[in-house]
């Protein structure tokens, strides 16, 4: 179990205070959420100024610098994230993800992050920005990055947040307490529409793809498409400098069409290739992050590509499997990520369920994930 925060002695350290100085010095906690690992912060322990922010958050990760030799980061896009927390005056907690890029000097808050997302819950508890309760701890949380919201269930016993549990999750040694997430609004929360480009099926650098934001903007493919089997080590995947060309060219179009412009140098959309399950699964996928492949997959990441699955006349609407899975168990390289997704196609009025406009609306989207307080105090930069 964590500490009681209401009697933690450790000081207050604000970044912003900090940079005045020689050092700057700032209070954090690393915590895996998820298959990621980021540094978390509270907003008032951060410069104000985004751009005095984002350099602070540079040197604290050690970035740009392929090892981040200097600095906290892990050498990987997986481990190089940050979560800023505040209160909210009505209840709950605001989350603004950013993303820390390990070779270059850019911090980007254009997408969400549903990894890190899972370990805001417990994070809210520590820092006292949400009153515990004996058992399980419900805690509001809105996404800055997208104006969705979720809500986090964390086991909190006798008022504090316990990180021991029976929980596993493939990608993740060991395991853990459950943290169970639903959300809401994640439909369109990036593009401003589902389907953003207004079609199931377009054409980019000659490749078909299915544009996609249920949480995370994603172009899906289906591997055979591009191929290879979809199956491949993602470090494959990285070494065939042919493929990655071509997703990277697909990508750079669908961006525009999207509605997200040139994202030559950005993180999002994230590129997922799909085939059949292999596992027992209900599909499998290799999903570009977007230069490189995904050890597992990020939470919003499935939860688009179960959209397109689930709905007709997307590009992987023919490959074999369970089209109609609401338990949605997404492969990757290291295992499998479960999801509930439930999807309206708009395409019939089955069981009364028909959206009203026609169009595909999603019913549920939720998951159950895990997180860990690997660290707690000061960071220097």
């Amino acid at each position: 179990m964590s500490p009681d925060p209401a009697s933690s002695t450790a000081p207050s350290h604000h970044g912003r205070e900090a940079l005045q100085g020689t050092a700057a010095e700032v209070r954090c906690m690393v915590m895996r959420g998820g298959t990621s690992k980021g540094l978390y912060f509270l907003a008032e322990d951060l410069p104000a100024d985004p751009s005095a922010r984002d350099a602070l958050l540079l040197r604290l990760m050690g970035s740009p610098d392929a090892r981040q030799i200097d600095g906290l980061g892990g050498a990987h896009p997986l481990t190089s994230k940050v979560a800023v927390v505040s209160p909210r005056s009505e209840g709950g907690v605001d989350y603004l993800f950013l993303q820390v890029s390990v070779d270059e000097a850019t911090v980007s808050d254009r997408q969400n992050c549903g990894n890190i997302l899972a370990g805001i819950g417990p994070f809210a508890v520590e820092r006292g920005l949400v009153p515990a309760r004996d058992g399980t701890t419900e805690v509001v949380i809105h996404m800055v990055n997208t104006g969705s919201v979720a809500r986090a269930r964390v086991t909190t016993p006798a008022g504090r947040v316990q990180y021991e549990g029976d929980a596993e999750i493939a990608g993740v040694p060991g395991t853990a307490a459950p943290v169970v997430l639903d959300y809401q609004g994640t439909a369109g929360s990036s593009c401003g529409a589902l389907f953003p480009t207004g079609s199931r099926i377009d054409t980019f650098a000659g490749i078909e793809v299915t544009c996609v934001d249920n949480g995370m903007p994603v172009v899906v493919i289906d591997a055979a498409a591009l191929g290879v089997e979809g199956t491949e080590e993602p470090a494959a995947l990285e070494a065939d400098a042919e493929l990655c060309a071509a997703v990277e060219a697909v990508r750079l179009e669908a961006g525009v069409a999207m509605g997200l412009g040139d994202v030559s140098e950005t993180t999002v959309p994230k590129v997922c290739l799909v085939s059949p399950a292999r596992s027992g699964g209900t599909f499998n996928t290799r999903c570009f992050i977007p230069k490189r492949v995904h050890e597992a997959i990020g939470v919003f990441a499935g939860a688009s590509v179960a959209v397109a699955w689930q709905v007709p006349g997307t590009v992987v609407a023919g490959l074999s499997g369970d089209h109609n899975a609401v338990e949605t168990r997404v492969e990757h390289p290291t295992g499998h990520t479960d999801l509930v997704v439930e999807v309206d196609s708009g395409d019939s009025a089955e069981a009364g369920r028909s959206s009203a406009s026609g169009q595909p609306t999603v019913l549920v989207t939720g998951s159950v994930r895990t997180a860990r307080k690997l660290m707690d105090g000061i960071a220097f930069a």
